[in-house]
């Protein structure tokens, strides 16, 4: 039996000011809550929109990370 790994996004509160980019991105995956981003949740399926709403992230505060732990967003 193969198993799915999910994917981990997360938003530093210290890091974000709130430009809303990556809901406009990928409006299923973050939300704008106030006076910062957030992820709808945490583990997430393998997207591909969440490494571009990182990449979008003008504060760098979105980090994606693959099911053993490795970051692979925001991309290079």
């Amino acid at each position: 039996m193969v198993s799915t790994v999910a994917w981990k996004a997360e938003i530093d509160p210290q890091l974000c000011i709130a430009s809303g980019a990556c809901a406009g991105v990928a409006p299923e995956l973050f939300v704008l809550d106030g006076a910062h981003s957030r992820p709808v949740r945490t583990d997430i399926a393998e997207d591909e929109r969440a490494l571009d709403a990182a990449d979008v992230c003008p504060a760098m505060a979105i980090t994606v990370q693959d099911g053993e732990g490795r970051v692979i967003g925001p991309r290079p």
